[in-house]
């Protein structure tokens, strides 16, 4: 069952009168479990895709549903509802909130969703131990190593259960031990939990670990196989 659906989508952007044209009608669908990386140079209009697929933006023309949903139709606040039931977000420069301990943001997105706080705790420390930091839970993040803020972003990404986890260029800030050993984990959350993973990248390491790799050029499908 597809749980992303993306008909005809087109991208303009307008600055000073000059047009920049960031996708150019895609279409594509993605289905429940997949480990899929969307690859291509940069400004070849993958991190815009993501973003539209995650109602961060919001396409020129064309159609996209989520889960079920049509976004286009959806107002602010239903989607809001949308992102914050269905989609986990992990982004290249981590945005952990500072001020916060490992375990405080982890639990972010669950205080967000009313959770009650000791439900909220129980969850985060398992998720933390989880990804392997369970001995971090009261660090803050200037506290941590690159790695360890990702799998951080990880834990709090997959901590409620989302259908959806949208990873743009996870790896790119991290030496290359480290994004494997990542993306090794992401493999074994997708695998035990079903959970969709949907990449934007241009390393060839997160390409290598993918089970479907779709490349971008332009703001156009060039490319669409299975990996592996």
């Amino acid at each position: 069952m597809a749980i992303i659906e993306i008909e005809g989508v087109t991208k303009v952007y307008g600055v000073d009168g000059v047009e920049t044209k960031a996708l150019r009608g895609v279409d594509l669908e993605i289905e429940e479990g997949e480990f899929t990386a969307i690859a291509g140079p940069s400004g070849s209009g993958k991190t815009t895709l993501l973003n539209i697929i995650g109602a961060l933006d919001t396409p020129t023309s064309g159609n996209v549903r989520v889960a079920g949903r049509d976004i286009g139709s959806m107002k602010g606040g239903e989607l809001s509802k949308l992102r914050l039931e269905n989609i986990g977000f992990i982004f290249q420069a981590y945005n952990l909130v500072p001020v916060l301990t490992a375990i405080e943001n982890v639990e972010f997105v669950m205080l967000l969703q009313n959770v009650p706080k000791k439900e909220r705790r129980r969850l985060a420390e398992e998720m933390l131990e989880e990804v392997g930091l369970g001995e971090l839970v009261d660090k803050r993040p200037n506290q941590m190593s690159g790695g360890q803020q990702q799998r951080v972003a990880v834990a709090r990404a997959m901590v409620s259960g989302p259908k959806i986890i949208l990873a743009d260029e996870p790896t790119a800030n991290l030496d290359s031990e480290t994004g494997k050993n990542l993306l090794d984990l992401m493999g074994d959350l997708n695998r035990e939990k079903g959970t969709t993973f949907l990449f934007s990248t241009h390393e060839a390491m997160v390409m290598e670990h993918s089970r479907r790799l779709i490349r971008l050029v332009d703001g156009a499908i060039v490319s669409d196989e299975a990996n592996g």
